[in-house]
């Protein structure tokens, strides 16, 4: 890092920090109390913090490991401060640990973007740090950091784990997704993504060894025909039936695998991936939820996808292949069809904006679901096409890891699409500095509407004296 670069940053990581200390005030003045699932987490954060280790509410459903951390800052910080009574695991006390996870978050991002594009020497320190600022005021994320939830820690795990996996520290990669699944079991899934881009380089570099034997230009030109997808699949399959290449990649995966096996032993001794309250959380073949989080990235990332010129590109696409466009339409509405749920949460909760766009949107008329798969497809397309600089085998690994995380959930709730979102984001090429501030600027307006919504445009419900707000 220059010395220009290293000065931009820190001033950035310091302005980002005090606008969130200021936030951060103003949030703990109006909401002194824990609010939504502050209710559950904060209680037993408190119980930790006495040394009440047993002790578990049923209503809680990932595993402790915001806690643990929790009391791991807390109680040192309070004996070296000399803190006493009720401040120590206070909710306030308890919020700012998310506090310090924002700021850890801005660093990993910007090591990452630093070490995804290390090769492209046309972008500058400047558009690296717009880049950071822009991604730490990720709405959806940014909101959770002023309560006492899981996303801040479980982003800050699983994106250190990424960052270690890129600089080829598997053990300590595998270390830290233990800790990202601590805090949220489906973060399992980034682990294995951790592993598959072991896997996707080694195939890429076998795949170019092949290609460079067979002398066959015409396939890596053509990229993305269909012929050449029916070569890629013939190869991957070809290389992963053979013994010795599964050998090889045991051994530079092999403490994900040893994760993985974690993993499966606790699904089989605890019955299932999810602690606690089951009967709101079953899984299910819920397909529309990756259609929700293609538009969900084409919203948050309009500037990027959609352009005029992306628009044209598709509509020329679009042109080229209409029986594979009509294929995809055919197979989207037969999955929006059969496989559309509505979680009890999305229609009873009305301090979600999840409810509103359900509402708004989805319940205006039967068919609107079937009118939106149009839109799922560009959006769809979009994605794919700003990915085209990564191998085709990354995009596998992701897909697949995106469906993963997406699918079996029931619920619409914004919060699940943090992680792949993120993922894709810090992957794709870096954008103009116009669409950059552009982005960045849309993030800003859409956390002052947030924040101002749920500070100041209180409400309450007939049979309730509690204040509730406006959420994520």
């Amino acid at each position: 890092m220059e010395r220009s670069e290293a000065h931009g940053f820190a001033a950035a990581i310091s302005g980002a920090f005090l606008l969130s200390c200021l936030l951060f005030a103003a949030v703990n003045r109006r909401q002194r109390g824990p609010y939504m699932d502050e209710a559950f987490h904060v209680p037993q954060a408190q119980a930790y913090c006495h040394g009440r280790f047993l002790q578990w509410d049923p209503m809680i459903t990932t595993l402790p490991g915001l806690y643990l951390v929790s009391v791991g800052v807390v109680k040192p910080a309070a004996w070296l401060f000399g803190w006493t009574g009720s401040v120590v695991c206070s909710a306030g006390m308890l919020r700012f640990i998310n506090l310090l996870f924002s700021a850890g978050n801005f660093y990993l991002l910007y090591l990452l973007l630093f070490k995804i594009h290390h090769k492209n020497k046309a972008v500058s320190g400047f558009q690296r740090i717009l880049s950071t600022l822009t991604l730490a005021m990720f709405p959806t994320l940014y909101f959770f950091t002023f309560l006492y939830y899981t996303d801040p820690g479980s982003v800050f795990f699983t994106l250190f784990a990424y960052l270690m996996c890129l600089y080829g520290n598997h053990k300590t990669s595998a270390l830290l997704g233990f800790c990202g699944f601590m805090f949220r079991q489906t973060n399992i899934v980034w682990a294995v993504f951790c592993a598959g881009n072991v896997v996707a380089e080694k195939l890429n570099e076998a795949w170019k060894t092949e290609l460079q034997k067979k002398k066959d230009e015409k396939i890596s030109s053509r990229k993305g025909s269909f012929s050449d997808l029916i070569r890629i699949l013939q190869f991957l399959i070809e290389y992963l039936i053979s013994p010795k290449n599964l050998v090889a990649l045991a051994a530079l995966t092999w403490p994900y695998i040893i994760l993985v096996t974690v993993f499966f032993v606790f699904v089989f001794i605890n019955g299932g991936i999810v602690v606690g309250d089951r009967s709101s959380h079953q899984a299910c073949l819920h397909f529309p939820q990756l259609f929700y989080f293609l538009s969900f990235t084409v919203f948050f990332s309009f500037p990027h996808l959609l352009t005029p010129t992306k628009i044209r590109k598709f509509l020329l696409s679009l042109r080229k292949h209409p029986v594979q466009y009509s294929l995809i339409a055919v197979i989207s509405l037969f999955l929006v069809w059969k496989f559309t749920y509505v979680h009890k949460y999305l229609l009873a909760d009305n301090r979600h904006y999840t409810f509103y766009v359900w509402r708004k949107v989805f319940q205006r008329h039967e068919l609107v679901k079937y009118v939106l798969v149009p839109v799922y497809i560009f959006a769809g397309w979009s994605f794919a096409d700003t990915l085209k600089s990564k191998s085709v085998f990354w995009i596998l690994m992701y897909f697949v890891c995106l469906l993963a995380v997406t699918v079996p959930q029931k619920l619409l709730e914004f919060r699940y699409f943090i992680l792949p979102f993120l993922i894709y984001r810090l992957n794709i090429p870096f954008p103009s500095v116009y669409r950059q501030l552009l982005e960045l600027a849309f993030y800003i307006v859409v956390n002052a509407v947030t924040f101002h919504l749920f500070l100041n445009r209180t409400f309450q419900w007939p049979n309730s004296d509690e204040i509730q707000r406006f959420m994520w």
